[in-house]
């Protein structure tokens, strides 16, 4: 934990003079925090990492020399540690900060694409936050395991699930791609809520089916439920699960943020008691906050099966940390464990 005497010590890479200044101005507002260089290249970074040992970096996407994730993959096979990689939203800058989630970055933050002020002020909060947090976070969860290739196989028998559901946050685009690469695809559908931005979710949806044996789309219009897919909530709505007759649909909402998100885990949870009852499994998976927790818990108390990840194999244990301090979960596994124990129970 930073205090005064040792605030977090951040390395900002970025080839933007202006982005550079941005950055160090946002994170010098808070008095833990200290930024101890910056760099115009991964070359320069390279050489202040060694110099200077910060605990936290930031790295832009797109640099001349060396392209951030390159970078990027080689900070976590030499020196692994918390990298928040800054993000233009963009199609091309999400393809590309998926990978890096991928190659073990923390999280990201989106590179403002222009000076408004709410903009400057949401990405302060928002930076601020994330440095605070990925300087505690769990940097072994972050490494590169190896990735099971092998897709795991049901047993015959009939299953009384109807749904299967699973929330995420920090960590959570590899936590649930872990899982769901490795389910059948004779499986009860899947619903996914993940804390990320709206055009992000279209390549990580994208990502997850060219990746799956299942089918994974992205909701962006009601849709019927069907075993063997998977349904991810778009980054910029609430996602609930209705009954139709015996049919189960995914549908859109506004609303206003839940705990701060939209989407939000809660909003998806809670819709599902109404619908499913006891008929469902529901995992809350790492992440910063308590997103889900509730939701969990209603879930639990509604018959339902429920699990958290453990607080070894999470990025950070903050939801599902709040869920078992809830007494939410029936099992507390870790990752690995998940996609055997899912299989098993359906």
């Amino acid at each position: 934990m930073s205090n005064l005497l040792n605030p977090i010590k951040v390395l900002i890479v970025d080839d933007s003079a202006f982005i550079r200044v941005l950055l160090s101005q946002i994170l010098d507002q808070d008095e833990s925090i200290k930024v101890v260089a910056t760099a115009v290249d991964p070359f320069d970074a390279r050489e202040k990492i060694k110099k200077f040992n910060p605990d936290v970096i930031t790295l832009d996407v797109e640099m001349p020399k060396m392209d951030g994730l390159t970078f990027l993959k080689n900070i976590m096979r030499l020196r692994p540690m918390p990298v928040i990689m800054v993000s233009t939203l963009t199609q091309a800058g999400a393809d590309i900060t998926i990978q890096a989630l991928d190659a073990g970055a923390f999280d990201f933050v989106s590179k403002p694409s222009s000076e408004v002020k709410e903009k400057i002020i949401a990405l302060s909060e928002e930076l601020i936050e994330k440095v605070k947090i990925a300087a505690q976070c769990n940097t072994a969860a972050l490494e590169k395991s190896p990735k099971s290739s092998s897709v795991l196989t049901r047993s015959e028998t009939k299953s009384d699930f109807e749904l299967i559901a699973i929330g995420a946050s920090t960590g959570g685009t590899e936590a649930i791609h872990s899982i769901v690469t490795q389910l059948p695809c004779d499986m009860p559908p899947i619903v996914l809520v993940q804390h990320i931005p709206d055009v992000f979710s279209t390549s990580y949806a994208k990502r997850l089916n060219e990746e799956s044996i299942m089918s994974v789309m992205e909701v962006r219009r009601p849709v019927k439920l069907s075993s063997g897919h998977a349904y991810l909530a778009p980054g910029h709505m609430h996602m609930e699960v209705k009954r139709k007759g015996k049919e189960l649909w995914a549908v859109l909402g506004e609303g206003p943020p839940v705990n701060r998100h939209k989407p939000a885990v809660d909003v998806l949870f809670h819709s599902i008691v109404k619908a499913v009852g006891a008929r469902c499994i529901a995992a809350l998976l790492t992440g910063m906050g308590q997103d889900g927790a509730n939701g969990l818990l209603e879930i639990r108390n509604s018959g339902a099966l429920t699990i958290a990840q453990d607080e070894q194999s999470s990025v950070v244990w903050g939801m599902p940390g709040a869920a078992v301090k809830l007494d939410a979960a029936q099992k507390v596994l870790a990752l690995n464990r998940i996609p055997k124990f899912l299989v098993s129970q359906v």
